[in-house]
């Protein structure tokens, strides 16, 4: 085995190996823990702002159990946590500079290998995506769902839940004070969403991928056998760095072929295409948003939670989780990846059990024959936009309307409820100024409430097109992720009051119906608008970040930097 990078640092004798273990000695670490042992870092994006990660302090613990247990070093250190749920103008602006914390973090201190705790959304692509640009050991130890939610004697789940609710008191079907009661009754454990949203789909990612253990993504938050996942996590990255199982050799293409393919079958957040690109990008694996549509799109939607469907992630857990979709799907799934423990996907699937079908379903009998992301393109759109089949309305997949065009948000906000804005079940709704740079950071609001008076009728879906995205846990007939987006000169920023648009999503196609003098007669009259900010971190992301189409990850950070031992600090 090569000399561990901590060596450097603890194994010196010399004044500057005095400096870098008295300091450490300080805390009540005894000398034989300096005697080469592998350092497993625990990175931990624990934060009492981050609900989902507020319980990271006792999945770290039984990581360092589990590391001390085998022979290593662990040592815990926090980055940037981003909460969802609270951080503005959006925790998408700031995924990548979480992601430069904690590669900026692994590669500059004395760590060998590392266990990543992750939970909320944007907290699982940032931390791979920091540990992929530095490429040593890695392991994924995901936070867990919250217990199911439950609401006067029915289950709700988390998001999906909010936005029905939502809904139903802009109509006056529900009272303002049960929509009230409500908020405890669906946020009752520690834990992330435990619907299909962002998060789940993430810890989804992660194991389709390879880099958590078996079962990391569906054991619920507050379950026992969470906490031994994580014991065994930390026994296991020790025996990672022994083998100097790096993360490139589990982040191949093929891990990504699989990802792709599970997150179609589980009915995944359209969010996991941009976290997978820019996860792609900093590993060096080539991946395109075009790979979405041509792996998964003839794949079948196979396990049954809200927002599609009806259950949510504990019960997810309990029918068998991510392995019993993987051998469902077994033949199109590279069986040969290697994952974290050492074994193939297909060595950990293979005699995987399925313990209820009707929350993971049989490939011949699926709830829905085509579940993958569906890529568009057309004039509207040159370099893609993307749909969530699953959870649109079959009947608006193919459709010409009227845009109804709202110049940014807080244009919306202010006339969505007007009575006598000009819309019917026809229209489009199209919001601008909403992708990475123009929010700036890409935010969810693509699923647009409707109008009430809309609501009043019993319509519940129109089709929306806007260059945000949409959270996972959200449902409906929403275009999203248009690029080039409408800050950057996309056609998006020339959509006027009244055009005419088609969606037509098994053609793959979204067309702005007018002549093309007219579009190149508005692109000339077109000007940018100013950035919504100066100066800082904000302005560094207007400036680099890339398009949704690319992953929107700031130019600068693709590839692989390594993790080469830096300059002696004193």
């Amino acid at each position: 085995m090569t000399k561990l990078r901590s060596s450097h640092w603890f194994g010196e004798q010399d004044r500057d190996g005095f400096i870098h273990r008295s300091w450490m000695k300080n805390q009540g670490f005894p000398a034989h823990l300096f005697d080469g042992r592998p350092v497993i870092g625990i990175c931990n994006t624990f934060s009492e702002l981050t609900p989902c990660n507020a319980h990271f302090r006792q999945i770290a613990e039984r990581v360092k159990r589990g590391v001390y247990e085998a022979g290593g070093f662990p040592l815990e250190f926090p980055v940037m946590s981003l909460g969802e749920t609270n951080i503005r103008p959006t925790a998408m602006l700031f995924r990548n500079l979480a992601s430069m914390d904690v590669e900026e973090s692994i590669r500059g201190n004395p760590i060998d290998g590392v266990v990543l705790l992750c939970g909320c959304d944007k907290t699982t692509p940032s931390l791979v995506m920091g540990a992929a640009s530095c490429d040593l050991p890695t392991l994924v130890v995901s936070g867990g769902a919250m217990l199911n939610g439950n609401f006067q004697g029915r289950e709700i789940g988390s998001g999906t839940a909010v936005w029905q609710m939502s809904e139903d008191v802009r109509a006056g079907k529900m009272r303002l004070a049960d929509f009230m009661e409500a908020e405890s009754c669906m946020s009752r454990s520690n834990g992330h969403c435990m619907t299909m949203g962002t998060a789940s789909t993430m810890a989804c990612m992660v194991e389709a991928l390879g880099l958590g253990l078996p079962q990391n993504a569906a054991i619920p938050a507050v379950d026992s056998r969470r906490y031994v996942l994580a014991h065994q996590a930390g026994r296991r990255i020790v025996e990672m760095v022994h083998e100097d199982l790096k993360i490139s050799q589990i982040l191949t293409r093929e891990a990504f072929e699989n990802a792709i393919r599970v997150n179609a079958a589980i009915g995944g957040s359209s969010n996991a295409v941009l976290h997978l690109l820019a996860m792609a990008g900093r590993v060096g694996v080539p991946l395109t948003l075009d790979d979405f549509d041509r792996l998964a799109h003839h794949l079948p939607l196979l396990v049954d939670l809200m927002p599609s469907g009806r259950f949510l992630m504990e019960d997810f857990y309990y029918a068998g989780g991510v392995p019993a979709v993987v051998r469902e799907l077994a033949e199109v799934i590279h069986r040969d990846a290697l994952t974290v423990n050492g074994k193939t996907m297909g060595e950990n699937t293979a005699d995987a059990p399925c313990w209820n079908r009707e929350v993971i379903r049989e490939r011949d009998n699926p709830i829905r024959e085509h579940a993958g992301i569906a890529v568009l393109r057309g004039n509207l759109a040159p370099d893609g936009a993307v749909i969530k089949p699953s959870a649109a309305t079959p009947r608006l997949l193919q459709h010409r309307g009227r845009a109804v065009v709202f110049e940014s948000i807080e244009d919306f906000k202010s006339r969505i409820d007007r009575p006598d804005l000009e819309i019917d079940e026809n229209s489009v709704m199209v919001l601008k100024g909403c992708g990475p740079k123009g929010y700036p950071g890409m935010p969810e609001v693509g699923n647009l409430p409707l109008p009430p008076k809309l609501l009043a009728r019993g319509i519940t879906d129109l089709v929306r097109i806007s260059d945000a995205r949409m959270s996972g846990t959200a449902y409906g007939t929403v275009v999203l992720h248009v690029s080039p987006e409408s800050a950057a000169g996309g056609p998006l920023a020339l959509v006027q009051e009244g055009d005419e648009i088609e969606l037509d999503v098994n053609a793959r196609r979204i067309e702005l119906r007018i002549p093309e003098a007219e579009l190149k007669r508005r692109r000339a009259a077109w000007s940018p608008p100013p950035p919504r900010a100066t100066g800082g971190y904000q302005q560094l992301y207007i400036e680099h970040v890339l398009q949704a189409d690319r992953g929107a990850d700031l130019d600068f950070l693709l590839g692989c930097r390594g993790a080469d031992i830096p300059r002696e600090s004193h």
